[in-house]
């Protein structure tokens, strides 16, 4: 698929079953390519459990499910990876704990010279734009100059998060990034079925320059 994809990032507290409800309709919807769930605030157990319940239905939508912060967790779960951004050693233990055959993405980082180096460790993204912070209608600066930047000059794949509405997939979308991450455009959505589908159209006016 030669344009971005969609990737989703769940509210950092949830009900696990009313969530698996809203991924059914999402898939419903139209491409997805991974899902973060995104438990910052959670132990271990608690993430552990509800990855248990969503990732059968992440995985029978035919995305990747990965998991926040926890390499034990989604190691137990049956998770197709990992997202870490504590430090580039522990970017690193990841990479050599699931790699090749899961999924390791990474982000947060604050300068160029760290994004490069923690993509030189061998992730298989990184993440423009922070987590943690309330969102806005529209993606945050530094979030489209990263990904605007990363996606021109490096072959490492890039996610850039977006705002919290549907209008803000085309400028994401025209930074170049391999991924558009949206949160609360998804879960606050009236017709979640139907945003996923909005969206996926939004994306597939955006394609990637063709390679020579």
């Amino acid at each position: 698929m030669n344009r971005p994809r969609l990737f989703l990032v769940t509210p950092p507290v949830f009900d696990p079953a009313t969530l698996a409800d809203q991924l059914k309709q999402a898939f419903s919807g139209g491409d997805i390519a991974c899902v973060l769930i995104y438990m910052p605030d959670a132990s271990t157990k608690d993430i552990q459990a509800a990855a248990e319940a969503l990732v059968p239905v992440i995985q029978g939508g035919g995305a990747a499910a990965l998991v926040y912060g926890d390499t034990q967790a989604a190691g137990r779960s049956g998770a197709d990876g990992v997202h870490i951004d504590t430090s580039l050693e522990d970017v690193k233990l990841a990479v050599e704990s699931f790699q090749p055959d899961r999924v390791v993405g990474t982000g947060g980082t604050k300068t160029k010279h760290d994004a490069m180096e923690w993509a030189e460790s061998g992730v298989d993204y990184l993440f423009f734009g922070k987590l943690d912070l309330e969102e806005k209608n529209t993606a945050h600066a530094k979030t489209m100059t990263g990904a605007s930047w990363w996606a021109e000059l490096f072959e490492t794949p890039c996610v850039a998060l977006a705002g919290n509405t549907i209008e803000t997939l085309e400028e994401v979308a025209a930074t170049g990034a391999d991924f558009v991450a949206l949160k609360d455009a998804i879960w606050t959505s009236a017709d979640i079925t139907k945003t996923v589908t909005d969206a996926n159209q939004v994306l597939e006016a955006h394609p990637f320059p063709e390679v020579e």
